[in-house]
């Protein structure tokens, strides 16, 4: 390692990589998929209990209300686990913002439950990249930031709905990083090591489309086909995309039996725009394919959902961020390349407030959601002197622009 200072060397001497390893595994062998409600609050449990060996208060908040339509076309109400929260030197003028998320892909059915090592560097489970491995170095990184006199002060934030799309914990995320200095999320970084740059807005929406039913056989021409307007629509929004601005139709739920004309559909589809031009144009083109297709096939449609992850863009302020963390790594012997992706992840949220975010601060590996899901042992005690290191020089020379 070149280019630190004495007193940055004595601050990452105590990071060890065997328990940051022990954190990982422990909680890797929690299924705590999004719906998993019991496996969330015994993942939450495990974390209170660990974070509580830094200064200041732990919390778990509560998640907001969050409504989903049905197969039946009926919004209901998703039950979501708690948040968790820690609130280091409140007080403090100069404050960051640290977020993860304790949830995976992985539901209580799943066969991927176990972990297992590939080879001696290589460590194939659920949620070890994604990212049990990225909360466990964050945790290192910071008990060794205040062994230092540290001043800056910081929420930590690990939510329980980030694989869902956050919108349990939106608010909560927008209320920390009000204000903030910059934020740091441990999303694991891209497959190569690479480090993401701008992201895409992304928006899940469910259109409710309801006809009217007949005898296919006797009286078709009575009836109003919703499954037909649903497709219709579907063709419609696949048309819609263009450079910057992807629209995938996933799935029609609803239908009826051969010898009826289907009264109900539901079109699910996902929305990605590069722009908040790009998000608000889409959104008047959903507005108004919706109204023609109402108009043509004689049907009622209902649209839910919204963009709710903005667009990511990469501000002067990030830029500064970004210079100051790859002549970190590079003085830690961890040089950065970085990259735009098409994914999202809750550093939009946080980069909508204004916040200079860098998003992929978490470990290394690849093949998330999948059964092939890796990380790469020795990325943690790596990642984590990374975050001691940011965090010091943050505190110690407040590098970005005002």
């Amino acid at each position: 390692m070149t280019g630190l200072t004495g007193e940055e060397r004595d601050l990452l001497a105590p990071v060890e990589h065997a328990p940051i390893l022990a954190h990982t595994l422990d909680w890797a062998a929690i299924n705590s998929g999004t719906a998993n409600i019991a496996g969330l609050a015994a993942m939450a449990g495990h974390l209170a209990d660990a974070f509580a060996a830094l200064p200041g208060e732990v919390r778990l908040v509560d998640p907001a209300p969050v409504e989903k339509v049905d197969s039946r076309g009926q919004t209901r109400e998703v039950v979501h686990g708690r948040h968790l929260v820690l609130s280091v030197r409140p007080e403090a003028e100069r404050r960051v913002i640290l977020t993860g998320h304790m949830d995976t892909v992985y539901p209580t059915d799943h066969p991927f439950q176990t972990c297992d090592w590939l080879d001696e560097n290589t460590l194939n489970g659920p949620g070890t990249a994604d990212m049990k491995g990225g909360l466990a170095l964050m945790l290192a990184g910071l008990a060794a930031y205040e062994r230092t006199n540290p001043t800056l002060g910081y929420d930590v934030l690990i939510n329980s709905d980030e694989e869902t799309g956050s919108l349990s914990s939106a608010a909560l995320i927008a209320d920390l990083a009000k204000a903030k200095l910059a934020a740091l999320t441990y999303e694991p970084a891209l497959p190569g090591g690479q480090m993401a740059r701008a992201r895409p807005g992304s928006g899940n929406y469910a259109v409710v489309v309801h006809g009217r039913s007949a005898h296919a056989g006797r009286n078709p021409e009575d009836g109003r086909n919703a499954l037909l307007a649903a497709s219709d629509l579907a063709l419609r929004l696949a048309a819609m995309r263009r450079p910057g601005l992807s629209v995938n139709p996933a799935k029609i739920e609803g239908g009826a039996p051969n010898n009826t004309v289907p009264d109900l559909a539901i079109l699910h589809f996902n929305m990605r725009p590069a722009t908040p031009e790009l998000a608000a144009e889409a959104q008047a083109y959903i507005k108004a394919a919706v109204a023609e297709v109402s108009a043509a096939h004689d049907v009622h449609m209902h649209i839910h959902g919204h963009v709710s992850r903005p667009p990511k863009a990469i501000s002067e302020k990030t830029e500064a961020l970004y210079g100051m963390v790859s002549r970190a790594a590079a003085d830690l012997g961890q040089p950065m390349s970085w990259k735009d992706t098409g994914g999202v992840c809750d550093g939009n949220n946080i980069a909508a407030c204004g916040v200079p975010v860098l998003d992929t601060m978490g470990a290394l590996g690849g093949s998330i959601h999948s059964p092939d899901e890796y990380l790469l042992a020795d990325s943690l005690d790596a990642r984590a002197r990374l975050t001691a290191l940011v965090l010091h020089r943050l505190d110690r020379h407040g590098v970005l622009p005002a």
